[in-house]
Parts: structure tokens; sequence; C-alpha cells
């Protein structure tokens, strides 16, 4: 498949600025690849589509405040710092984006706070924007943890115009979060409320977790028109034994896998055993799947509505069949569905 296949318009006033309301009350359009039919719910509405022992598969990522703000020494220029990834705990080495780019050089020192008690030093350029800083902090590791924290704010994506408000710190971030490391939240989890969870473990659909660490590849544009040749950004993965265990009583018993979410998709197909069994994963995975491909674990998924060219709207035409989800997409343009990491939801069966 080609890149310009996944092209569609998508009015600006349907990307989703702020969360709906309630978790569990952005609209679910629900995909149903035998009957080829959608329908329009409440993403509450969940709960009609799964049975007891029913399984559903989430990613426990938590999203760290990794968009910082800091003044470059001299002239005081404003630079914002993306933390991607830490590459050092002992020399506090971070992997980073600088914007603008192209006033940071090898040597700069940036400072940050209002009393200027974090420093960081420019030791190496890595990409166009990319840059390793080097921390200095007068303080325990987990003080310039604790610092970091405090002058970090919560990494909404670019296309969010408006400032971060202190919703924002809860809403995007899943109910479940456990372990920190991503740099984006795994989207489709952001539905689930402490309600609707507890419903559908009344109702004895099982839950069992993943990790992926997202980091911003995730969202990086598809440059080459054969997909084949698109290279994704590596990201951190686990896959405990528990959850194995679980994954494969479910699949051996013909209930229903349900990943919620792309990160879960990917995390599982890329442990996959011969007899199409999930396997204990702890890595780095860099796993592209767009159509044709034969999903191995998951026989149903939860995803957001993605935009036009991304990875993750590749993998929904994956797994719905491409014609069926350009079909829903379509209509949810016509429908005004929000689209991107606050919009509303899609469940495919």
């Amino acid at each position: 498949m080609k890149l310009s296949h996944f092209k569609f318009e998508l009015p600006e006033d349907l990307l989703a600025e702020y969360p709906a309301e309630h978790r569990d009350e952005s609209r679910l359009m629900v995909l149903n690849r035998k009957e080829k039919t959608i329908e329009h719910k409440q993403f509450k509405d969940l709960i009609n589509y799964f049975d007891e022992g029913d399984l559903m598969v989430l990613n426990n990522t938590k999203v760290f405040p990794a968009r910082m703000y800091g003044e470059k020494e001299k002239t005081g220029a404003r630079i914002e710092v993306f933390l991607l990834r830490e590459l050092n705990a002992e020399s506090r080495l971070w992997d980073v984006l600088v914007d603008p780019a192209r006033k940071i050089r090898i040597g700069n020192k940036l400072f940050f706070g209002d009393d200027e008690s974090l420093v960081a030093e420019v030791i190496d350029n890595t990409t166009s924007r990319g840059r390793t800083l080097r921390f200095l902090y007068d303080g325990s590791y987990e003080e310039f943890r604790k610092k970091l924290e405090e002058l970090g704010e919560t990494p909404l994506p670019k296309y969010i115009k408006r400032e971060v408000n202190e919703d924002d710190e809860e809403r995007y971030q899943t109910i479940y979060a456990k372990h920190e490391g991503a740099v984006a939240a795994p989207t489709a989890g952001l539905h689930f409320s402490k309600h609707l969870m507890k419903r559908l473990e009344i109702k004895g659909v099982d839950f069992a977790e993943v990790t992926l660490h997202v980091g911003l590849g995730t969202f990086s544009a598809v440059e080459v028109e054969d997909l084949s040749k698109h290279k994704m950004d590596s990201e951190q993965a686990i896959i405990s034994d528990e959850t194995v265990e679980i994954v494969n009583n479910a699949i051996d018993t013909k209930r229903r896998v349900c990943a919620v979410g792309t990160t879960v998709m990917r995390t599982m197909e890329s442990s996959v055993s011969s007899n199409n069994h999930l396997n204990s994963f702890n890595g780095w995975t860099n796993k592209f799947i767009f159509p044709p491909y034969e999903f191995s674990i998951a026989n149903c998924m939860i995803t957001n509505f993605h935009t036009p060219k991304s990875t993750l709207m590749m993998m929904a035409a994956a797994f719905a069949g491409y014609d069926f989800l350009m079909e829903a997409y379509e209509e949810a343009v016509k429908e005004g569905y929000k689209f991107y990491s606050y919009g509303d939801a899609m469940l495919i069966i």
C-alpha cells in the first residue's frame, strides 16, 4: 500500500482541543467487520459488546511531564526542551528535542526555573532538532527527578494550540497508568472511567496489562510513498509472564481478546510464538503494521480516530480492512466525530 491511500480531508474543527466532559461519555463508533455495519454509541456502551471471560489488554505506561522551558545563557532566549528518554541516570544524560533548534549548539547552557537551580549543558547533536543534554543539579537523583517533574508540564500534542491547564495533568493520563516513561498518552485508554472499569469487572470481563512507553516516533510523519520503506522509532515494551498466561488462556478458550489501543496491538504483535500465542518480552520494538497484515493475538480493538497518513491510521486499516476503515472515516467526518488524542473512539469487532 502507498502513503497516498491514507489521505483524506480532515476539517480543522474536528481536531479535539479538549477531552469529553466525562471520560466514558465520548462518542464510540462500532465497526463490525463480519457484518460490515457501523453503529454510533457512547463509550460507556462498550460494556454491551463484551461477555464474561472476555479479555481487555491495557497499556499501563504513565506519561511524565516532558515539556520544559529554559533560558539560553547570555541571550536569555526562551527554549522549549522536550524530554524524550533518560540515557544515563548517574550522569543525568537525556535525549531531548529543542525548539528553536537553530539556536542550540554543543557547549551551550540552558537555565531552568526562576531560581535557575537546574542547568543543562548541550553535549551532542543527534538529529536536526535532537540534542543530548547533561543536567547539572545540586541534589540526589530523587531530588533531581522531582525537580524535572516540578518544572515540566503535560506534553499535550502540538496540534492543541491552547495553554496546558490543570485538568490536563489528570485527563492526559489513563486511570490505570503505573509505570512512568511515556511522552504521549496511549489515547484509547483515556476513555475508561473508574465506574466503567468496575461495571466491566462485575460483568466478568478480565484485564491484563502490558507496558509500551510511547515515544514521539509514534506521531512522526511518514515521508515515503512506499510504506515498506518507512522505519518506526524504537519504543520500550514489556510483557510479563502473568499477562502471557492470561492472554494465552483467553486465546485457548476462544474468548474475545481486545487490544485497547494501537500501542497494545504493536506490543503484542512484537512477541508472537510460532503457534500464534503471546510470549513474554522485555526490550524495544519498532514494529510497523500496515495493510495487508495478519494479526495473531487480538480479535478486537479499541482505538481513537487518527490523522491522515499516520501510522496509527494505517494499523487501524490493517485491522478493520482498508475499504471499511475509509468508509468509517468518511462517516466520522460527516457525523462530526472528534479526532486525535482527546478525540472520540472506535471499537472494531
